[in-house]
């Protein structure tokens, strides 16, 4: 279930509920796992609801992946054309538009909303609007929406309430100065300077649009290096890359508060606890990192820009469903315990996407989806592998990753064999003048089995489905590496660093 305030203009709305129905499935909440899920269920034959307090898609199809992605894409375009001189193309008067290209979101968004509505109107599925609260695995009841309030009778509940913006202490959103991603959308103006507390895959992401359009950026992690969630070597990858680029970043660095004053945000920071705060001015030398490191500031300092973008990460949608009544099992984080047919401990009552805690991605909800949708169909389903789930960043240069790190591995007591391949020989990364990246996988050394992969690079977010679909058919880096990949591309690269964890890369 989305969260933001503001709904997303011109949407159609799906057809109005039939008088007193009993339903298959209700499904609460209408992002990318609820509306697949209720598709889903429709196709094996059931009736199937969808309850949705404010737009279908959710955040990621109203305020996050889909507007974030088409405002990249305009990012990647202006860089494009101010690095023009190095194809010898000579470009003059560049200008940009920020609110032209934030409309431009709009019209995506709109346009994937009504296909949204139309989809539930294909399948039949009734989409009823406002807040659920669940009063048994056969009730819901829906207050606070057009459709005024009501109860639902159904055999079957599936909670997709899916997640919101973290709040940070001391730091108030107030939609203008201080926005999170959800807010950023209702503001046109293209910022001076901007801090983005969180370098997370929304956080790098907001850093690469702000960048290019001419913004100066501070990019604020409370941890010890960017994208800390990812592999070392790729995380500092992409720190050289966007310090080549001016973007400021400041780890093990701690926000403990914002003031805004007139058009001017005053941002207090602190070593994180046990920390110095760290100004990575070059990651280009391991040699420099550790001279960067030991000078690091000790003590707080103020920061002035004029505007704060929130990228802290989320928190889940599980409170005021009535399900702690029922006795379903949610952790001391919000999440909701599921079993692999995606059913909670209450039987009839399932689960799916942010609100699991599995991994928080749209495509693993929507995965997800189907699977408790065949679930209580009674269709076979499958058991997901939560390790072959596709990670993706599309800062520039793009990030993709699945399963486990180097680190993670060797952690895990695995004993591994490691390949990796850069883009820089590669034909195509050259005709495209896209040299930066690598791509890096981890083998479990005794049975092949592709354990990880870490990519950095042009791209890597359309490469790394490969990846998911070696390890769905548990394929081993030989075998991903005798399968031809055409030439010239970019998955080219794939091929090298299969071979190479063997040390039989080709063209290197």
């Amino acid at each position: 279930m989305s969260t933001a305030s503001t709904p997303a203009p011109e949407t159609a709305a799906a057809g109005a509920p039939a008088a007193n129905p009993t339903y298959d499935i209700v499904v609460i909440g209408g992002g990318p796992g609820g509306y697949v899920a209720a598709i889903r269920a429709a196709q094996l034959g059931l009736k199937a609801a969808v309850v949705e307090r404010e737009e279908l898609g959710g955040i990621c199809l109203n305020w996050g992946c889909i507007p974030s992605k088409t405002l990249l894409r305009n990012a990647e375009v202006l860089s494009l054309i101010n690095r023009a001189d190095s194809f010898g193309i000579s470009v003059g008067n560049v200008s940009a538009d920020y609110g032209a290209g934030m409309a431009r979101c709009r019209k995506v968004v709109t346009t994937q909303v009504r296909g949204v509505n139309f989809l539930m109107r294909k399948n039949q599925i009734d989409v009823v609007r406002g807040a659920a609260k669940v009063l048994g695995r056969d009730r819901v009841a829906v207050s606070g929406g057009a459709d005024g309030d009501r109860e639902l009778q159904t055999k079957n509940v599936i909670i997709a309430t899916g997640s919101r913006v973290r709040q940070l202490k001391g730091v108030d959103v107030d939609g203008q100065h201080v926005i999170s991603a959800k807010e950023m959308w209702n503001v046109d103006s293209l910022p001076k300077s901007i801090l983005i507390i969180g370098s997370g895959a929304i956080g790098v992401e907001f850093a690469t649009i702000f960048q290019a359009y001419g913004t100066e950026v501070t990019l604020v992690e409370f941890l010890p290096r960017v994208l800390p969630l990812e592999d070392e070597e790729i995380s500092t990858e992409l720190a050289r890359s966007f310090s080549r680029r001016g973007i400021k970043i400041m780890t093990s660095t701690s926000v403990d508060g914002v003031d805004v004053s007139g058009d001017t945000v005053k941002v207090h920071l602190s070593p994180a606890p046990g920390g110095r705060m760290v100004e990575v001015e070059q990651w280009q030398e391991p040699a420099q990192q550790e001279r960067t490191t030991q000078q690091g500031e000790t003590q707080p300092q103020t920061l002035e820009v004029e505007r704060v973008l929130l990228a802290a990460g989320f928190q889940p949608n599980s409170g005021d469903l009535g399900l702690e009544v029922l006795g379903v099992t949610i952790n001391q984080r919000g999440f909701i315990g599921i079993d692999d047919r995606m059913q909670t401990n209450v039987p009839g009552i399932y689960a799916i996407g942010d609100v699991t805690g599995k991994v928080p991605l749209a495509h693993v909800a929507s995965a997800q989806g189907e699977v408790a949708a065949e679930a209580i169909a009674g269709h076979p389903e499958i058991t997901l592998d939560y390790n072959a789930m596709p990670r993706c960043t599309y800062s520039n240069p793009q990030v993709a990753s699945m399963g486990l790190t180097e680190a993670q591995a060797r952690e895990g007591g695995r004993e591994v064999r490691v390949g990796k391949f850069p883009f820089r020989p590669n034909g195509k990364a050259q005709a495209l003048n896209e040299l930066d990246g690598q791509i890096k996988i981890i083998a479990d050394a005794a049975s092949g089995e592709i354990l990880g992969v870490q990519m950095i690079g042009a791209d890597v977010t359309e490469l790394i489905g490969e990846f998911s679909l070696a390890r769905s058919l548990e394929s081993t880096p030989f075998e991903l590496a005798r399968s031809v990949h055409p030439h010239p591309t970019l998955s080219e690269v794939i091929a090298e660093a299969a071979l190479n964890v063997e040390g039989h890369a080709i063209h290197m």
